[in-house]
């Protein structure tokens, strides 16, 4: 319980000074306390810092889809209930896309295990395909970032023209 209260205050004391929103999450016993919930925080970061390497290098800004979104935040909650990163189905969520949107072509990048959008990102640019993704030609992207019981976060993105 200690440990807990310590953790809690920490990310308290972390979101009080990066403007973060608190919500109430069940805890482990069933009780609800109030702890920050930041994904969406490094949602939006992320977003940011990908437009901005984008931008720095000459190409486009992405937009935001909500499709993709929709089909990021479906994956994230499947790779946490496997414990692990896959681009699993994947095919079907490129359908899926395309053919909500007339896509013609559909990426994404996953990463697990950073508390950060700078630490993904970087992640993400030291790695060959990644960059090439991040780099390539689209229009249209969404980030999901979800954290699962153990606090470890799990991270979607979905890229498409």
């Amino acid at each position: 319980m200690k440990m807990r209260l310590q953790h809690l205050l920490l990310v308290l004391f972390v979101c009080l000074g990066n403007s973060c929103s608190k919500e109430s999450l069940d805890d482990t016993n069933g009780s609800e306390i109030p702890i920050a919930k930041n994904n969406v925080v490094v949602e939006g970061e992320l977003l940011a810092v990908v437009n901005d390497h984008r931008i720095s290098l000459g190409f486009n800004s992405l937009e935001f889809s909500q499709e993709a979104y929709t089909e990021a935040n479906s994956h994230n909650d499947y790779m946490i209930s496997k414990g692990s990163l896959s681009h699993d189905n994947f095919s079907a969520r490129a359908s899926k896309i395309a053919a909500e949107v007339g896509a013609e072509f559909v990426a994404e990048n996953v990463a697990k295990d950073y508390d950060t959008a700078v630490a993904a990102f970087e992640n993400w640019l030291a790695s060959v395909s990644h960059k090439k993704t991040m780099e390539g030609e689209f229009t249209h992207t969404a980030v999901s970032v979800k954290i699962d019981a153990n606090g470890n976060f799990y991270f979607t993105q979905i890229f498409f023209r």
